[in-house]
């Protein structure tokens, strides 16, 4: 099987969710619980906006969608900053790429294991499924007495949009 979804353009391919014990918010407050801290009212409303959709996003653009909020509800860009340091090491949130130094995250809870392109001239993020490249990368680590619990393919190279050719343009002094 192979599903592809463009994150970046908006398609409406979905990759689909797997089933999870908790909700993110409660499996936020559990590793939260178990490092001596505990859930607070900013940490709350960050894993809701970060989970209210499925997007690839950076920090600017979650403190936008914060500050945007129609509740009035805000939280400062420094609590943004380490409250995704903690999303990801709740394995809520993983890093996907970086692109123009800005920290590029998804969900990683709630999600099945996909992949990436990643265009180096835009940015995009187009994610896909591809159950051959799983069985291969199974294989090969069955050769090595590897087991393997997942694995992470980001591709780098040019998008569809970035990789064609300029149109030409004619000079003024050719059309005479």
């Amino acid at each position: 099987m192979s599903t592809v979804s463009d994150v970046s353009s908006g398609s409406d391919v979905n990759l689909g969710h797997i089933a999870v014990s908790a909700k993110p918010l409660d499996k936020f407050r559990e590793f939260l619980t178990l490092r001596g801290k505990r859930l607070t009212p900013e940490r709350s409303l960050i894993v809701e906006e970060v989970f209210s959709n499925h997007e690839h996003f950076d920090t600017d653009q979650l403190v936008a969608r914060l500050a945007n909020r129609q509740d009035g509800r805000s939280v400062s860009r420094s609590t943004v900053y380490r409250r995704l340091t903690e999303m990801v090491e709740a394995g809520l949130l993983r890093k996907v790429a970086r692109h123009q130094d800005r920290e590029v995250y998804e969900h990683d809870y709630g999600y099945p294991q996909h992949d990436h392109f990643i265009c180096k001239k835009c940015g995009s993020l187009t994610e896909f499924e591809n159950d051959g490249i799983s069985r291969a990368l199974e294989q090969v680590a069955q050769q090595f007495g590897f087991r393997m619990e997942g694995h992470r393919l980001e591709v780098y190279g040019l998008c569809d949009a970035c990789a064609r050719a300029p149109r030409a343009r004619h000079r003024k002094l050719d059309m005479v």
